[in-house]
């Protein structure tokens, strides 16, 4: 028997939910029932995936992995470049790394701004409008004749970048439902998940033929290409029916009834916590295997790249096999516990527990960990959305604002007891992982399962 809402390959493409009059019923009953009270039951079905066949699947992956690759691309791509700012002008490292900070800051507030904007407005016209300041504050970043002008540049380009993010979430809850969705973002981890591989190998070859704000002109090309795609391949998903009224005060209403929401409240939090114990590793890493365990920068290069590879198969894993034949909540359970087990291994071997360790136990822990993640972030996203078909944009900005702000709240941590040990990194990630569980365990179960999660 096919699953519930799937239709041919040659349609609309495969497993999506909620077509015609039979759907518009089904979708409407599970919204009243399942929606925060503070709004009311959404009873227009999401509309079909633009377009038809397989190609069209296609462009709509290759759009929306864009967008969500674009900004790890552009802080990755910018690394290798941070020696040669900080001579060219003239600054300190400590004010250079606010460069960073500043697009990080950005990518996690502007989510909270276009996410609201996007339930009321649509998806395309602050998509279009982000992705245009994106271009134009890449090409300032490329230009700044100064630090402190780069930095500010550098907010106004996260701020901006922040806009694929939250409306590519927001795309495919309008477009999938349950299973159908959890497979898409599994599927984008194809993209987004290599990006953070090969940032700084481009920034590197970039920089072999120009200077750092040669990294910058290639990241504005990057931006101009999306934003022809985005105009040209992706269509409208949000309909004027679904969109909401009101200004400032009902997107505060929307974020409010959303966190009152205990099941979608948990899976954010888990989502959030994970993302920290990633961030975690990303902060954390390159000191801990080059200066304290001895290896080179390619090696380094090497074992960042074979954990991110972990990640996206395990993702694929994930969307493949798993999705449909097991519980989400149960993958995403399976997923937590194994981060867990594999940060309580980490601390064990970085602290001592078992004598004297070389690199390969910690890379090991590393990887399964970081492999983890697979089954963790493509499940967190759809449990919480499942909640939120009513308010995709804001449900998104809220994910993806607590992932970064609880992820930058956590990178400084990992080395808060000087430079000769890993243990910081480790205990980090245990208690990331611990209050994921924690919130998985206590908030996200409490009212039973998300909507149309098959079992």
């Amino acid at each position: 028997m096919p699953e519930r809402g799937a239709v041919p390959d040659g349609e609309t493409g495969p497993d999506h939910i909620g077509t015609g009059a039979r759907g518009s019923e089904q979708r409407a009953a599970v919204t009243a029932a399942t929606a925060p009270e503070v709004f009311p039951p959404v009873v227009v079905p999401p509309p079909a995936p633009p377009g038809a066949g397989r190609r069209t699947a296609f462009l709509v992956i290759l759009v929306l992995g864009g967008l969500t690759a674009l900004p790890p691309l552009s802080m990755d791509m910018y690394l290798p470049a941070l020696p040669e700012v900080t001579g060219v002008l003239g600054a300190s490292a400590a004010t250079v790394q606010l460069t960073l900070t500043a697009c990080l800051a950005g990518m996690a507030l502007g989510q909270l701004v276009v996410g609201p904007m996007s339930d009321k407005w649509g998806r395309r016209r602050p998509l279009m409008i982000g992705m245009l300041l994106y271009v134009l504050a890449t090409v300032a970043c490329a230009i700044a004749p100064t630090v402190e002008l780069l930095i500010a540049f550098r907010l106004v380009q996260g701020l901006a970048g922040a806009a694929g993010i939250v409306i590519a979430r927001a795309v495919v809850r309008d477009l999938y439902e349950g299973v159908a969705m959890a497979r898409f973002f599994s599927t984008l981890m194809l993209i987004s998940g290599v990006a953070p591989i090969i940032g700084p190998v481009i920034g590197a070859q970039v920089l072999r033929f120009t200077d750092w704000r040669g990294v910058f002109w290639v990241l504005a090309l990057v931006g101009v290409l999306l934003t022809l795609l985005v105009r040209f391949r992706l269509p409208e998903t949000l309909e004027p029916e679904r969109r909401h009224a009101g200004g400032v005060l009902a997107a505060l209403r929307t974020m409010r009834g959303l966190l009152g929401d205990a099941p979608f409240t948990g899976y954010t939090l888990a989502g959030g916590f994970s993302f920290a114990a990633l961030f975690a590793y990303v902060s954390a890493s390159p000191f801990v295997i080059q200066e304290i365990y001895g290896a080179s920068p390619n090696t380094f290069a090497m074992l960042f790249g074979l954990n991110s590879i972990g990640l996206v198969i395990v993702g694929q894993v994930n969307g493949r096999l798993l999705v449909g034949r097991v519980s989400l909540d149960r993958v995403l359970g399976l997923g937590l516990a194994v981060i867990v087990l594999a940060a309580v291994a980490l601390l064990l071997i970085t602290s001592g527990a078992f004598g004297e360790t070389g690199l390969v136990p910690v890379a090991a822990a590393l990887f399964v960990l970081m492999s983890a993640m697979g089954l963790v972030m493509p499940n967190t996203n759809t449990l919480a959305l499942q909640r939120a078909g009513h308010a995709a944009g804001s449900a998104s900005a809220l994910l993806g604002t607590s992932s970064f702000l609880i992820g930058a709240i956590a990178s400084p941590l990992v080395g808060i007891a000087g430079e000769h040990t890993a243990v910081p990194m480790a205990l980090v990630q245990l208690v990331a992982g611990l209050a994921a569980a924690t919130a998985f365990l206590t908030l996200a179960r409490t009212r039973g399962k998300a909507p149309d999660q098959l079992v």
